[in-house]
This record gives C-alpha cells, sequence and structure tokens, in this order.
C-alpha cells in the first residue's frame, strides 16, 4: 500500500505539490493571523475585567460553532475559494491561544510585578520584560495546539473551493478511491506532526532561560 502511496505521488506530483502548497500557506496566514489577533485580546482580557468576559464567551462561543458552519456563513459575503476557507481557519485558531495568553498572564506571581515596580518599573517595561516571557510557554502551548487543529481542519478548504490536500480526501471519497484518500489524510497527519515538532523546538529555544 505504501509503494502504491508513493507511486501515485510521483506520477501525480505537480497537483501534489500545488494541494501542499496551497494547504500550508492557509495555515500558515490563519495561524500567524490568529495569533496576532488573539495576544492582544488575551493580555487585555487578564487585566480588565470588563472585556475579559465578553470577548472569552464570544471566542468560545465561535469555537462551538463547526468550520464548516462558518464556511457556509461567510460564503454570501466572501464567496467561495481562499478568503472564506482562510477566515473560519482564523476563528477556529484564536481561542486556544486567547485562552493560553489570558492563563499566562494571571499566573504570573504579584510578588514578582510588585518586585519589578519596586525597582522602578514602569507598566509597558513589567510587560514586555517580565510578564511576557514569564507567560510565552503557555501563549506557545496555544500556538501549537491551534497549529494542529488547522492544519487538520484546512482540509474543508477544498469543499468550498480553495484547494488544498482536503482535495485529495473529497476526490477520493467521492470515487471510493482509498489511494487518492489516504495521500491526503497521511499528509495532513505528517503536517500536523512537523508543525508539532518546529513549534516544539521553538518553544524550548525562547523558554531556554527559565530552565537555566
Amino acid at each position: 500500500m505504501l509503494i502504491s502511496i508513493i507511486d501515485y505521488i510521483i506520477s501525480n506530483h505537480i497537483q501534489y505539490y500545488q494541494a501542499v502548497k496551497i494547504h500550508i500557506l492557509i495555515s500558515i496566514l490563519a495561524i500567524l493571523i490568529s495569533t496576532v489577533i488573539a495576544v492582544p485580546l488575551g493580555i487585555i482580557c487578564s487585566k480588565n475585567k470588563i472585556f475579559s468576559m465578553p470577548i472569552m464567551n464570544l471566542f468560545n462561543f465561535l469555537r462551538i460553532i463547526p468550520s464548516l458552519g462558518i464556511l457556509v456563513l461567510a460564503m454570501p459575503i466572501l464567496g467561495t475559494g481562499f478568503p472564506p476557507a482562510l477566515l473560519a481557519l482564523v476563528v477556529l485558531a484564536v481561542p486556544p491561544t486567547l485562552i493560553n495568553t489570558y492563563l499566562g498572564f494571571k499566573n504570573v506571581d504579584e510578588f514578582i510585578l510588585e518586585s519589578s515596580r519596586g525597582m522602578g518599573m514602569g507598566s509597558k517595561r513589567i510587560l514586555f520584560k517580565i510578564e511576557l516571557p514569564l507567560a510565552m510557554p503557555l501563549i506557545i502551548t496555544g500556538i501549537r495546539t491551534s497549529a494542529v487543529e488547522v492544519i487538520a481542519s484546512a482540509a474543508l478548504a477544498s469543499y468550498i473551493g480553495a484547494g488544498g490536500l482536503g482535495d485529495f480526501i473529497f476526490t477520493g471519497l467521492s470515487l471510493n478511491d482509498y489511494k487518492m484518500l489516504l495521500v491526503g489524510g497521511l499528509s495532513i497527519a505528517l503536517l500536523s506532526i512537523i508543525a508539532e515538532i518546529l513549534l516544539s523546538i521553538l518553544q524550548h529555544g525562547i523558554t531556554r532561560y527559565q530552565r537555566i
């Protein structure tokens, strides 16, 4: 079976390469955009109780909506293709990073903050020099969770014509071709593993000072 899958990829390498490229592109964009949205919102929620409940509840509510449902809702506005698929993936990716950012900042020891203020550090310097580095392990963990979910869910992008490895899955299902189905499924699983390893290495490098 493995040999036949490899043969299929070699025979259809142009189509396969294009699908992998689109899948990686939409996943990276979704993760980057969601991180830019989630981290500042998580910081705001951790410092302001007035905003924390509405923002957290909103994104937790959006999280329970299936990605396919978001795609359907976005299609009348954004049409089909890449934009609505990206929107659905961003909505999916925000909650894990948002929640972990919130928890990371809330878990910073108040004694450390008081000591920093006592040393004459301003709020902005405390944020970037103390709180953010201490919260970073949890933030990266949230991004790792988001990345795995996004890569897996990006298969739905092909459902509305955005392309990606989902093309092999949906086509394989419609044609009852298990070879195509496995090519798509195994490739997505491999991308998830690679993303997890790369983000683990990044987390290890960023937080190495905490183990000294």
